[in-house]
């Protein structure tokens, strides 16, 4: 597991949302990336991914 997928778990978890939540979440995360052929934490300049990924994502979901 990498320390970017490790780190948006906890977030989700701190905030108790459901398993489902979280899992759709991870979920959507790995297929956003896999769209833009690169992982999560390997985002080009115009791309939300990288370091701030999870904070993109953050964002998004609150």
């Amino acid at each position: 597991m990498t320390a970017l997928r490790q780190r948006m778990l906890e977030d989700l978890r701190i905030r108790n949302y459901a398993p489902t939540t979280v899992a759709c979440y991870i979920r959507s995360v790995a297929e956003f990336a896999q769209h833009f052929n690169k992982p999560p934490d390997q985002g080009g300049a115009n791309l939300p991914l990288g370091d701030t990924h999870s904070q993109f994502i953050r964002a998004h979901v609150e």
